[in-house]
């Protein structure tokens, strides 16, 4: 079975969890490369993006950019049942959420590192002022 395939049938919060680890390297990188070196600050804006809610925008905000596929993946990621849901998130923000780092954790898994860079790249260009 080809990596792709492989990665398609995993339990979609397995790929969230993945996904989720993936997705908070990428915001890392990026607010380094930003040229900020504070751990404070960098700790900040870092929340301001992997929150639930931040994660539930961006997804509103790329779905049209996402192959069929894709979206059936965020679908079931943001479908499937989680033992909880944090206090600062809604349901449906968390549960977006989820849905935004399944898909992230199945291109990660699928070896897409083309799409997956294509993907983080329209995930990281929501200007700051929309993460408040």
């Amino acid at each position: 079975m080809e990596l792709e395939e492989k990665a398609y049938r995993m339990p979609p919060l397995a790929l969230a969890y993945i996904g989720d680890a993936v997705w908070e390297l990428a915001v890392r990188e990026f607010l380094i490369a930003q040229g900020e070196t504070q751990p404070r600050r960098l700790h900040r804006l870092a929340v301001l993006r992997v929150r639930a809610k931040a994660q539930a925008d961006r997804l509103r905000k790329i779905t049209e950019e996402l192959s069929e596929r894709e979206r059936d993946v965020v679908r079931r990621g943001r479908n499937a049942k989680s033992a909880s849901v944090p206090k600062s998130a809604s349901v449906a923000d968390y549960r977006a959420s989820t849905g935004i780092e399944a898909l992230i954790g199945y291109v990660y898994l699928a070896g897409q590192q083309e799409r997956l860079k294509e993907i983080m790249q329209l995930l990281l260009q929501v200007e700051e002022n929309d993460l408040c």
